[in-house]
């Protein structure tokens, strides 16, 4: 990853991040990338979504696919950091990569493939649509 921006996120896991077993449930993992997302972009300068939402109506970068592999298991007490940047931009979407890191040691990696949304207003009888938009350079200037 040390050839993208990268910004890193650190978690603290708690008990109840746990299952019986006392190891991360694994949603909770996925939870942790979306929350790194949004810190990689806050990072690189990008405001919040509620700020893009009324300056440029954009919506967020809602999930389109995501991949995960676990490496090892993680417990409560520890801190893990996610590692987080763009691998790849397209037309409309990008490829976030997240590497969740304990001491050095890669405990899960995962990427998620997003888009800058807008509302579709196209169909008035279906107000909470949206639609993608061409990734807006800007913003992909900002974080490359």
């Amino acid at each position: 990853m040390s050839d993208f921006k990268t910004h890193v996120h650190r978690v603290d896991v708690h008990f109840g991040d746990c299952d019986p077993a006392g190891i991360v449930f694994f949603p909770n993992f996925l939870k942790w990338m979306d929350q790194s997302s949004l810190a990689f972009f806050m990072a690189c300068g990008v405001p919040p979504w509620r700020e893009l939402v009324k300056t440029r109506g954009i919506v967020g970068t809602p999930l389109l696919e995501i991949n995960t592999k676990f490496h090892r298991a993680v417990t409560y007490g520890q801190t893990i950091e996610v590692h987080t940047c763009i691998e790849h931009w397209a037309a409309k979407t990008f490829r976030h990569r997240h590497q969740v890191m304990l001491d050095g040691q890669l405990m899960c990696e995962g990427t998620e493939v997003r888009a800058f949304v807008v509302r579709d207003h196209s169909d008035p009888a279906r107000p909470e649509r949206i639609k993608a938009i061409p990734i807006p350079e800007d913003i992909q200037a900002l974080c490359t």
